[in-house]
């Protein structure tokens, strides 16, 4: 029996143009990551939405999405907290800010200290 299809996404995202003009341009490139000297990151401390308890936000990683999921199971685990990488951020629970600027330092990357 055929597999239903529910959406676009099924069928691999492009279907059909009736452009003629129309140029497929692939959105599945595989993203560079810079190297870490050439990064400029910013540790944030955030309470927002998440029920007054203080969270490390890493912003500012250019490069592909594996590479940031790696550089936040290393954070979570140099931390021994839990956390997540979601939009292009990475989530470290607590205030863990210094620790892991010493860290990013130390591994090359250029780290700005934003807020308090």
């Amino acid at each position: 029996m055929a597999k239903k299809t529910n959406s676009l996404e099924d069928l691999g995202g492009f279907v059909f143009s009736t452009n003629k003009d129309f140029e497929f341009q692939d959105t599945n490139k595989i993203e560079e990551t810079l190297d870490p000297k050439d990064q400029r990151l910013e540790a944030h401390l955030d309470k927002k939405n998440r029920a007054g308890k203080i969270a490390t936000v890493i912003k500012g990683f250019q490069g592909a999405e594996e590479d940031l999921k790696i550089l936040g199971k290393e954070l979570k685990t140099l931390c021994g907290v839990g956390g997540s990488v979601k939009d292009g951020e990475i989530i470290i629970q607590g205030n863990f800010r210094d620790k892991i600027m010493d860290f990013l330092v130390k591994k090359g990357y250029k780290v700005k200290r934003v807020g308090s």
